[in-house]
């Protein structure tokens, strides 16, 4: 990392947004841009949300997990040139889990990074390497250590897992509106334990931690010489919080919810869907007729068997749903989702857990690896290209979090409200830099082919037209003055405005979103209709 993210910081404390007045759209939102294709302009935030290079925003507290290979290098390339110059980050805690880290403290980095994520609730991570047998004996690891995500998980009380379409106005990357996916964070085969074994008798034991009487659950005869034993379980007491996200996002984002499940063969499964339903139809089911959400789906909560979901997934080209599923569900419908939406760079991947005071801890990752192929071709000195979007959607969750975070807790300190409002100006500001890039053709080659930007160009670019953002917001406004009426009100106008916007790409050479002025000159010329010297000095006589 670099030098600031690379030390341990110490927490500094913040405030809240009771006691100034910050327009909508300045603080508490989370939602994408909606700039323009073909320019820019500048909403004027209030004054105390602008941000400068000259006195840098102190950054709330929040956790910083370092990963490894081509996502960590760009990283350390985006966080340098878009954040640092704006925010002092030294109040955030920064812990390396990359393999040899974690051999080497024999995973108490592991352990200090979930223990720091409980008690400062925000969390940024970098995409992680769990070494196959191949991978530890390349990196002369001691052992192969397990994903860190389950002892997140658990560390974190995590109740789902959320999964979201990232979507940028004017491309069509697959789903043409947003999808959004719950996956219950806990249980299922991931923390199943297992034996492979020979013939002989199987029994499930339960035995109640209130002294009550023990039963068998399960008893099963093995016949077979060579067998393979798994136990698991589901835990559900956090499915009814679960349930209340899902149903809230879903409203808030105009979404119509779906359950899905495999309750028709696995049983067991129904205890999902009764909490799920029971909690929409006491809570939410009047709202989402109001809102007219359940038209698509029959007038009310519909259930999906897992095998149908699949098939919607594909169809449901349109968007505009939400599904909610058990662990291991989730995490293969979410995976065909981002085959839909283009590729996994192109959805969110958010833990959602509650700590002890009832306040939300999240844990904001990309939903992709750590890249090795474009990793082998940087060590090798060739050119990459690697689309950050999933990595930069994280960066900005997780800060958002952490600014309401600091705010809740400190409701006395108005200077912390100025530093929430600046830093959702800020966020939502760097993310219509990022989408415009990608608009105006100038994205990595994923998006814009061979021609396409490098690594570290599409940065560099993204981060020049950030700073011409933000500088131009301290632009004062032009004071009123009478002026025509536009043109557009006239009755016979009859302007091709798609092919005005055509003209207008074709003469912003340089893509920005503004027509400079010698760019207006070579239009102008091009067009055969700038005024020349000659006709300047000629003065018609008049005519008698």
């Amino acid at each position: 990392m670099t030098s600031q993210l690379a030390k341990y910081a110490g927490r500094a404390l913040s405030s809240s947004r009771q006691r100034l007045q910050v327009p909508n759209g300045w603080m508490g939102s989370y939602s994408s841009s909606t700039a323009l294709f073909s320019t820019y302009t500048p909403e004027r935030p209030p004054a105390h949300a602008m941000l400068s290079t000259d006195e840098k925003v102190k950054a709330p507290p929040m956790v910083y997990i370092a990963g490894e290979e081509m996502t960590h290098y760009a990283c350390e390339l985006f966080t340098k040139e878009w954040f640092e110059p704006y925010f002092d980050i030294s109040a955030w805690e920064c812990y390396d889990l990359s393999c040899k880290n974690r051999d080497a403290t024999d995973d108490q980095c592991l352990h200090d990074a979930v223990e720091a994520g409980k008690r400062i609730g925000a969390i940024f991570k970098e995409p992680t390497i769990t070494p196959t047998a191949e991978q530890k004996a390349e990196m002369g690891l001691t052992k192969s250590f397990g994903s860190p995500n389950g002892a997140m998980r658990r560390g974190w009380n995590g109740i789902t897992i959320s999964r979201d379409t990232i979507h940028i106005e004017g491309i069509d990357l697959g789903y043409k509106n947003p999808v959004l996916f719950e996956r219950h964070a806990v249980g299922g085969e991931y923390g199943a334990g297992w034996e492979e074994v020979g013939k002989g008798t199987l029994l499930t034991t339960y035995m109640p931690s209130d002294g009550g009487a023990p039963f068998i659950v399960d008893k099963r005869d093995l016949t077979d010489d060579h067998n393979v034993v798994v136990v698991y379980h589901n835990p559900y007491d956090n499915v009814e919080p679960l349930a209340h996200l899902f149903f809230q996002r879903c409203l808030e984002g105009n979404i119509t919810p779906y359950i899905v499940t495999k309750k028709t063969v696995f049983k067991w499964q129904e205890g999902f869907w009764a909490t799920m339903k029971k909690v929409f139809d006491e809570n939410y089911k009047e709202q989402f007729e109001s809102a007219g959400l359940l038209e698509r789906s029959g007038g009310d909560l519909q259930h999906l068997i897992s095998d149908a979901a699949t098939m919607q997934l594909i169809r449901w080209t349109e968007g505009g749903f939400g599904m909610a599923a058990h662990n291991y569900d989730g995490d293969m419908l979410t995976d065909q989702i981002a085959q839909v939406h283009r590729s996994p760079g192109f959805i969110t991947s958010n833990l959602v857990g509650k700590n002890d005071d009832g306040s939300l801890i999240k844990e904001f990752e990309a939903s992709h690896g750590t890249v090795s192929d474009l990793w082998n071709m940087h060590l090798a000195g060739k050119e990459t290209s690697l689309n950050p979007l999933g990595l930069v959607e994280a960066m900005i969750g997780a800060m958002e979090h952490a600014a309401v975070l600091d705010a809740e807790r400190n409701p006395d300190d108005e200077a912390k409200v100025v530093a929430q409002a600046k830093i959702f100006n800020y966020t939502k500001t760097l993310r219509t830099a990022l989408h415009n890039t990608f608009r105006y053709g100038q994205g990595t080659r994923d998006m814009s082919g061979p021609s396409g930007f490098t690594t570290e160009d599409f940065i560099k670019k993204v981060g020049w037209r950030l700073n011409r953002y933000l500088a131009a917001q301290y632009e004062e406004a032009p004071p009123p003055k009478l002026s025509e009426p536009d043109l557009k009100y006239r009755r016979n106008y009859d302007v091709d405005e798609e092919e005005v916007n055509k003209m207008f790409v074709r003469f912003d050479k340089d893509k920005d979103g503004f027509i400079s002025y010698e760019e207006f000159t070579r239009m102008l010329v091009k067009l055969n209709i700038a005024p020349t010297k000659a006709e300047a000095k000629y003065e018609k006589s008049p005519d008698v």
